[in-house]
């Protein structure tokens, strides 16, 4: 199952379209550690986000509605109260006493209302190591006792993946998976989708691999259908078919149409066929 990332309107239509045109359920949302990050001058508005959810409501597909990768327990509350109906608390900046009190303090709240966690064990590196750290393989006993003590959903894993590869591939360790698989029972995700092998998708499916996260390549496309419809443009030329028309010239539709055709190939290569929504019911 793809999580395929979304970060304004253009690119959340990309995804839902394409999941609609191959009728195939799909986990949309967004990042909320990145709508409220440092360089910001301040947070984004949630609210404004999560009012797309109400496209989910008419689809045809099965579609899930995430906030991914936040830390920020007021902010998980207001996704929660927004419609968000699955949220994956992130680790990256937290000791693991903190992390573990924050995704119980979570849980408490989430299951009460029907939404579904993830959580993760171990940290993935990052293809842009400034400011992160390095990475850090899933332990697997330890992934077993973190599952049992808190009654996550599903379990972000680290076997190699990397956070925002921009080109190569991760190098995968499926002994790794298999050990963890042999001690924990629920949906196992991945994170770094972008550099993970498309060749080991099949097989780390078998070993429990749910839900596969992307985001980094779904931005490099879209950048390069706005680049290219933007050099097209000339003033005094009219800005108005280039920006907001939704004709042939609109780089905001070329941006939407290379998110949707990305999706789609992800689709086919990462959902196992008649799959369900894994980690929540549809919105």
């Amino acid at each position: 199952m793809c999580y395929c990332e979304s970060w304004n309107l253009e690119s959340f239509q990309g995804v839902v379209e394409a999941a609609e045109e191959m009728q195939s359920p799909i986990i949309t949302g967004f990042n909320g550690g990145f709508l409220r990050h440092a360089t910001r001058s301040r947070p984004e508005r949630l609210r404004y986000y999560a009012g797309l959810r109400l496209a989910l409501e008419e689809s045809s597909i099965p579609a899930a509605f995430i906030l991914n990768e936040t830390d920020d327990f007021a902010q998980i509350k207001e996704g929660i109260e927004l419609g968000f109906n699955a949220v994956m608390v992130e680790s990256d900046y937290l000791d693991p006493k903190s992390y573990l009190e924050l995704v119980k303090r979570v849980i408490s709240l989430a299951h009460t209302k029907g939404v579904s966690v993830e959580a993760q064990i171990g940290r993935l590196p990052h293809g842009n190591q400034q400011g992160h750290g390095v990475g850090q393989m899933t332990e697997p006993k330890a992934a077993r006792a973190f599952v049992e003590e808190t009654g996550i959903d599903a379990l972000g894993i680290s076997i190699g993946n990397v956070h925002i590869l921009t080109h190569g591939k991760a190098s995968i360790d499926l002994d790794h998976l298999t050990r963890i698989r042999a001690e924990v029972d629920i949906p196992l995700v991945i994170h770094g989708g972008t550099g993970f092998p498309p060749e080991f998708a099949r097989e780390v499916i078998e070993l429990g691999v749910a839900k596969f996260n992307f985001g980094t390549n779904l931005k490099q496309g879209y950048l390069t259908a706005l680049r290219q419809g933007l050099a097209q443009y000339r003033e005094p030329m009219s800005p108005h078919p280039f920006v907001g028309m939704g004709g042939p010239e609109d780089i905001l539709r070329a941006g939407c149409e290379a998110v949707k055709t990305k999706v789609q190939e992800l689709i086919r290569t990462y959902t196992r066929p008649h799959a369900g929504v894994p980690i929540s019911n549809r919105t």
